[in-house]
């Protein structure tokens, strides 16, 4: 709503909070909600574990090595996709290029920068656009951010008054080609993101919906759990650009996260008195869950949102004290996530 209501403001160091406090829970639920269930249901040691094919191989960290090597190859493909349908791969020297990617690779592509490194125009016409990004991904400028129309807009003007409207119009498909490249990528990734959140959801609610004694432990833990989680990935979705034609997307994606534990609950109620979540088939059915949801979260985790933002970032902040900050929040989100651990 903030990206859209120009009256609602969130304060920069509530947006870095959220955000970087859910890449921290992101990656703990991958280890301690994922991975070692995944081992309490099919592990070695267990009746799965110790049957037929099960008892051959340690299938937890196989099938999370798979499904991380799945998404890996899938971001792969995507990155190469947009690059090759958009010509940057072929129609730059080998310095653009690099910079492009760059830009491409965190979500950072605006008209001015990419002008720059196509053109080598003054920098001052970068100004405004590259405030943007870095106030969107690293937290580097404390006033609000533009929007993508309103950088546009003032990016318009500038170039109407110096350079005549022939070369607006170029600048503006460039910026609109750079915006579309900048949305494929990033909803790539977030969708990975989402697809294993809402893999661990589902399990959730059927844990939840067939609990007996142990409830009124579990709704409290499994409450926090999911609000911590949202809180993650709706900040990554805040700063994902999306095309007026596709604005009812981020509505339809908080929908899905948001319904997807309820749905699984009602679910488990109504087949609770038959549905054993003990028995054989539902460990191996939750245990592949488990797994293949970790390899997707720890994947997403550690290079999506952790190394792109705080290692391969070109445009992360050089503040010191809000570095320290977001790193803060990241080890904050992983330790309570880990000692939510104990409980659910």
């Amino acid at each position: 709503m903030a990206t859209r209501i120009k009256k609602v403001r969130i304060p920069l160091y509530i947006y870095l909070f959220a955000r970087y406090f859910g890449a921290g829970v992101i990656v703990a639920t991958a280890f301690i909600h994922l991975l070692d269930p995944a081992y309490a249901e099919i592990g070695p040691n267990t009746c799965v574990g110790m049957t037929g094919g099960w008892a051959e191989y340690s299938w937890p960290p196989a099938i999370a090595l798979t499904s991380c090597m799945v998404v890996f190859l899938m971001d792969f493909a995507a990155e190469r996709y947009v690059e090759e349908k958009y010509g940057l791969a072929h129609g730059l020297s080998a310095e653009q290029t690099d910079a492009a990617a760059g830009m491409q690779r965190h979500g950072s592509i605006d008209a001015a920068a990419l002008r720059y490194s196509m053109s080598h125009r003054p920098s001052h016409l970068a100004a405004a656009p590259h405030h943007s990004h870095q106030h969107l991904h690293s937290g580097e400028q404390d006033y609000p951010a533009l929007s993508p129309a309103n950088a546009q807009s003032t990016e318009s003007k500038e170039l109407e008054m110096g350079n005549g409207s022939t070369e607006v119009g170029s600048i503006d498909s460039e910026k609109e080609r750079a915006v579309t490249t900048a949305f494929q990528q990033q909803i790539a990734a977030f969708l990975i993101l989402e697809f294993g959140v809402i893999f661990h959801s589902v399990i959730i609610g059927l844990t939840l919906g067939t609990a007996g004694a142990e409830f009124s432990v579990l709704y409290p833990v499994i409450v926090f759990h999911q609000s911590f989680e949202g809180l993650g990935i709706g900040a990554r979705l805040s700063a994902i650009p999306f095309p007026r034609r596709l604005s009812w997307m981020p509505w339809w994606l908080c929908a899905v996260y948001g319904l997807t534990t309820p749905i699984a609950i009602a679910v488990a109620l109504g087949v609770r008195t038959t549905y054993n979540a003990g028995s054989f088939t539902a460990n191996i059915v939750s245990g592949v869950l488990d797994a293949t949801s970790a390899g997707i979260l720890l994947y997403t985790g550690l290079v999506e949102l952790l190394a792109r933002d705080f290692l391969f970032n070109p445009d992360r902040t050089h503040d010191d004290r809000r570095l320290t900050f977001m790193v803060c929040c990241v080890l904050l989100g992983a330790g309570i996530m880990a000692l939510l651990g104990k409980w659910a």
